[in-house]
Formats: C-alpha cells, sequence, structure tokens
C-alpha cells in the first residue's frame, strides 16, 4: 500500500473510532488499514475509541494489533487506559485489561497520572475498581 493511501486509511480510521461509527472501524481495518499507526496530529485509532468509550472498537483495534499502551497526540493527549479511565468508560477499561493494558503505566512518558489516579480524580468508582482488579497500585506523585 502506497504512503498516500496509507494515511488517507489511518485519517478515516482515527476519526471513525473518535465518532464512534464501529462499522466503519471494521471496514476500515478489513481494507488495510494499520490499527497502530497515529494520524497526522498523532492520535491513535485506540486512543479515540477508548476516550470516547467505544468498547466494541476498542476491541475491534486490538484484536487488529494495535498497541493497548502507546500514547497518544504530540503531548496533549496519553494513554488509552488513562483516556478510558479519565472518563469512567469501565467497559473501554476491561477490555484494554483483558488485552495487556499496564494498569500501573503512568502517561506523558512516565511522568504523569496512571489509570487509577485518573478514575479517582473523576471520580468513577467502578473504572476504580476495575482497575484495582487488574492490579493497580496506589497513585503516588511522582518523586524528584
Amino acid at each position: 500500500m502506497n504512503r498516500r493511501r496509507r494515511k488517507k486509511l489511518t485519517g478515516r480510521l482515527v476519526f471513525a473510532a473518535r465518532i464512534g461509527e464501529t462499522a466503519t472501524v471494521a471496514a476500515l481495518l478489513r481494507a488495510g488499514a494499520d490499527p497502530s499507526l497515529p494520524d497526522t496530529d498523532g492520535t491513535t485509532p485506540l486512543y479515540a475509541a477508548s476516550v470516547h468509550g467505544d468498547a466494541e472498537a476498542v476491541r475491534l483495534l486490538l484484536r487488529a494489533g494495535a498497541p493497548p499502551d502507546t500514547e497518544s497526540g504530540h503531548g496533549s493527549e496519553g494513554t488509552p487506559l488513562c483516556g478510558a479511565a479519565c472518563w469512567g468508560h469501565v467497559e473501554a477499561v476491561r477490555a484494554l485489561l483483558a488485552h495487556g493494558a499496564d494498569p500501573n503505566l503512568p502517561e506523558d512518558h512516565g511522568t504523569g497520572w496512571t489509570p487509577l489516579r485518573w478514575a479517582r480524580n473523576g471520580p468513577h468508582p467502578e473504572t476504580e475498581a476495575a482497575l484495582i482488579a487488574a492490579g493497580a497500585n496506589e497513585w503516588r506523585p511522582p518523586t524528584g
């Protein structure tokens, strides 16, 4: 697939994930869209689906090979699990955890909040409970 087509498919995939068009996400994946590539803004399809709580799209993207812990954006977003936890999207959180997302991985390349901290900040107790059940540790601010 040439670069221009790949870029177009990626942009369409991120957009479909962002607006909850799960059928379109599935169709684009079948057409060869790479679930691990970010769009021109640096947003990954998995982050877009996670932050908007589309658990089915999250599962589709993960099954297609999207890495669960890849940060999204150019310093303005974070990990898919942090994005889902922030908004209390417990089904997306569960899907990410089931596919190997690290429940203790802080965003911002290890200097930001953890998924558990985001869930508690909500507050989103059901999301918090899912994270703790998956082994999330108590949040402590970075030292230094």
